[in-house]
């Protein structure tokens, strides 16, 4: 992970309030990265920050809260160069893009693949922020071809092929190398 998961939007929070919020993620990411996603607690992250658990609660409801909002900052902070080639190239690159992102974040691909799983109301708010980020990706590669249809077997292959690697079967590496082939074969039929 890198600092710059913290260009995350505070639109609504006053000077103070963002910088209260960015210190709460900087703690949390550097308490994920030296304990690990079960061993975070927010008081943890409460204590890193110098905050009140009290405070930190009013930011980050849950730990899965706080692994959702440093999972989208760092989508947020590393855009996908979408190169100017054929369609398949295009979106393989954005799943490639993911899938180096998750490799080179093991942290945090650990935490987030539980987190926004989770039941959160927090969580769900920004599961539907990462799946627009998504959509978006997609939708750049795509280009004229963007169809719904498409968009959505696009969608459902990658975030498949997401909680199988969260759940071990294989590597992130190995993700972005098995969605090549599945990107051929959904680009093909379209």
């Amino acid at each position: 992970m890198s600092s710059h998961v913290f260009k995350v939007s505070r639109q609504g929070l006053r000077a103070r309030q963002a910088e209260t919020l960015t210190k709460l993620l900087a703690a949390g990411e550097e308490e994920l990265r030296l304990v690990g996603h079960e061993a975070v607690t927010v008081r943890t992250v409460a204590a890193r920050a110098g905050v009140s658990p009290a405070t930190a609660y009013t930011y980050l409801a849950s730990k899965n809260h706080l692994f959702a909002e440093l999972f989208l900052g760092y989508l947020q902070a590393h855009e996908i160069d979408i190169p100017d080639a054929d369609a398949v190239t295009r979106v393989r690159a954005v799943t490639r893009h993911m899938a180096t992102l998750l490799a080179d974040s093991p942290a945090l691909a650990a935490a987030a693949t539980p987190a926004l799983l989770s039941t959160d109301p927090d969580v769900d708010r920004l599961r539907v922020r990462i799946g627009a980020e998504l959509i978006t990706s997609f939708q750049r590669a795509l280009g004229d071809d963007a169809t719904d249809d498409l968009l959505e077997t696009l969608i459902l292959a990658y975030s498949g092929a997401l909680l199988q690697a969260g759940m071990g079967l294989f590597t992130y590496t190995e993700m972005g190398e098995r969605l090549d082939a599945v990107v051929a074969v959904i680009m093909k039929g379209h």
